[in-house]
């Protein structure tokens, strides 16, 4: 199994301890599809999965879940998130075993969720229905400082409710002098270029796992394709995610570093726990 770049102690320290810049932000990957956003002493956690809750549950089935690369820390230690995410409700993206301590420990905490996903979201937490601050796509919300746009997304189809709520998103947030794009999981549809590319993102966090009928779970952008897509809506720089967690659903890295290079995209590829500074964007 793959030891973190930093977890634990260490993962803690680090994210207590960095201070960035007036008007620059520092981001940690915390593997799968998450991430941990620090700006002006505020913590934003993206799509957090930080436990085995996937792993156990499959383990006597012919899907194991198993894990590639050891957790990196254990969210009740998480004690000072002001706003956390869910694109959508599988569990790498909303997971009990995540969420429940972490707003134990963060009683005032803020969850973004899809609206079309408002009942099942409380029924797995375990909470109160009208916490969670619910979008679809088109619409917005700030929370201290902070504004979200939610942007479909497909995986693998453009999903909505009765209601016609996207069932799926992707987050546009943007604080200060930034915009950050966090797809969710998602492949490509028509109109998702011309949707980002008027919000001239800085930062896009896109999965490479792909997708492959055999595995029999929804797919996602490919490295090619999240290269492609950083490229056409000009992001200043990509972040790969979503793989390096199962071994039956990952992707290689090193083939989006190859596209990225080869398209002139910036990119910067993480190690689980790992950290990144804005002031390294040129």
């Amino acid at each position: 199994m793959k030891i973190p770049k930093q977890k634990d102690d260490a993962l803690f320290n680090d994210i207590k301890n960095t201070a960035p810049e007036p008007g620059e932000f520092h981001l940690w990957w915390l593997g799968q599809s998450g991430y941990l956003i620090k700006w002006q002493n505020k913590h934003l956690l993206i799509d957090p999965y930080l436990s085995d809750s996937l792993t156990v549950k499959y383990s006597t089935t012919d899907k194991p879940h198993i894990r590639i690369t050891e957790l990196v820390i254990d969210p009740a230690r998480l004690d000072f998130i002001d706003i956390a995410t869910s694109s959508h409700n599988h569990t790498d993206h909303l997971d009990g075993e995540t969420l429940i301590p972490l707003m134990k420990v963060n009683p005032d905490l803020k969850l973004v969720i899809p609206e079309a996903n408002r009942d099942f979201v409380a029924n797995r937490l375990k909470i109160d229905a009208a916490i969670p601050i619910g979008l679809t796509d088109g619409e917005n919300a700030e929370i201290d400082g902070v504004e979200f746009h939610a942007v479909p997304a497909a995986h693998e189809e453009l999903e909505r409710d009765e209601a016609g709520r996207c069932k799926f998103l992707g987050y546009v947030i943007r604080f200060g002098k930034w915009t950050v794009y966090h797809s969710g999981d998602t492949m490509l549809y028509d109109g998702i270029v011309d949707i980002l590319r008027r919000f001239q993102i800085d930062v896009a966090l896109l999965p490479i796992n792909g997708r492959a009928p055999e595995r029999r779970v929804a797919g996602n952008l490919n490295a090619a394709e999240a290269v492609q897509l950083a490229k056409d809506i000009h992001a200043k720089i990509v972040f790969p995610c979503h793989y390096d967690m199962f071994t039956f659903n990952t992707a290689d890295p090193q083939d989006f570093v190859t596209g990225a290079e080869q398209r002139r995209q910036a990119y910067c590829v993480l190690e689980n726990g790992e950290g990144w500074s804005s002031q390294n964007l040129k």
